[in-house]
């Protein structure tokens, strides 16, 4: 594995006549079909330091460079030969962190969240004194070594844990692997979010083991919850369910696939007081949604957060029609005057086409509905504004009658 930081002076990755429109917008990626890609490029490891530059003698800076991958440049730094080492990701994480005090009163958030943060290709959830990194690039790869230095001098954490087993890295020519980098990992890792109390199974879990992202959407709906009657569906380690119930729900049923996950929600159940309220259930969501429609249960909120129905562009129809069925089978059971939430982290479904399967989906059910709330991530996952891909998570609150 190539291991470097900055060079003297990097090689020159030249693009073709015309191209690189993006970029030249002020995008920070580089496409493969962009590049002038001649013997002396192709042969540059993956992962190498480059200075971009256009057919123009235009400079887009200092980038990592992988032959192998469709964005084949990812730009870090606006200046050519810039120093990429252990000051550089300091100065990055410094503020990084100074955004996240901004908003959080306890160190539990997204504390890089890639190219919103102008570190392409690397992620860290930071859980108090554990820091759990994701690394999704060639160039990020090579970088480790300057990067953990810079946490360390920053933080001092007690564990960091690499998390590298995201299928996307497959796309860079990366193994998938999970290394603990500083301390030891015995047990779930705690998680402090909205006042309440969660575990996240950071070594054999879902991404970094706890979803940052929907702490706003959880809170949203915990308000509607009180004397309600709820029910999440692909509930993973019980976010929704678990502050429904704290709020003062009725009763909060979760259902997941996954016995891990649920062990970790029945966890948080107990840890919040709320082991009599919350109850999870083992099931296939999908299924379990229908059988529940067909019995003519119903609930007066129903959540359903699902994982990405749409990996790939050419997942998009079949994943839509997932969408929409979801839709479908989650507005049957959400009772009259009731809130329903639906909501894709499929960055390569288009917002406008995921609030149309849901529209067509509740249609179906039969339902009339109001839509109340369009949402997000929070603040400490950054959107970089010229690449929507960036803006992966759509949530939508409706009032069904």
């Amino acid at each position: 594995m190539l291991r470097q930081t900055a060079m003297a002076a990097n090689p020159t990755v030249r693009l073709k006549p015309h191209e690189g429109r993006r970029v030249r917008a002020g995008a920070p990626w580089i496409f493969s079909n962009e590049i002038q890609m001649d013997a002396s490029t192709k042969a540059l490891a993956p992962g190498t330091l480059v200075n971009a530059m256009g057919d123009d003698g235009r400079c887009f800076g200092t980038g990592t460079f992988n032959p192998k991958s469709l964005i084949a440049i990812r730009l870090l730094d606006s200046a050519a030969d810039a120093d990429i080492g252990e000051a550089f990701f300091a100065t990055h994480l410094a503020r990084a962190l100074a955004r996240r005090g901004a908003f959080y009163d306890e160190p539990y958030y997204r504390l890089v969240h890639a190219e919103g943060d102008f570190l392409p290709g690397l992620v860290i959830d930071r859980f108090g004194d554990t820091l759990v990194v994701q690394i999704g690039t060639a160039g990020m790869e090579a970088l480790i070594d300057p990067l953990l230095a810079a946490l360390n001098g920053l933080l001092a954490p007690a564990r960091v844990l690499l998390k590298n087993d995201a299928p996307a890295r497959a796309l860079e020519g990366l193994d998938a692997c999970v290394r603990v980098a500083k301390g030891s990992f015995d047990g779930p890792i705690a998680v402090h979010e909205n006042g309440l109390r969660y575990f996240a199974a950071a070594q054999g879990g879902q991404k970094t083991g706890w979803y940052y992202d929907q702490r706003d959407n959880r809170a949203f709906m915990a308000k509607l919850a009180r004397g309600k009657s709820v029910l999440d569906a692909f509930c993973y380690a019980g976010g929704f369910a678990v502050a429904a119930a704290k709020a003062g729900a009725a009763e909060a049923t979760g259902i997941d696939s996954s016995a891990a996950a649920l062990a970790l929600a029945n966890d948080a159940a107990a840890a919040n007081g709320v082991g009599k309220t919350a109850k999870f259930v083992k099931a296939d969501a999908m299924e379990e949604l229908a059988r529940l429609a067909g019995q003519g249960e119903r609930f007066d909120v129903v959540i359903a957060d699902p994982p990405p129905f749409v990996r790939a562009k050419k997942d998009l129809e079949p994943g839509a029609k997932a969408y929409r069925k979801l839709a479908r089978l989650a507005a049957s059971v959400t009772a009259e005057s009731g809130f329903l939430f639906l909501a894709s982290c499929s960055h390569n479904m288009p917002a406008d086409r995921f609030a149309f399967e849901c529209a067509a989906g509740i249609a179906r059910a039969g339902r009339r509905a109001a839509q109340l709330r369009h949402s997000g991530t929070g603040p400490d996952h950054p959107i970089c504004p010229m690449l929507p891909e960036t803006a992966y998570l759509k949530a939508l609150v409706y009032a069904l009658d």
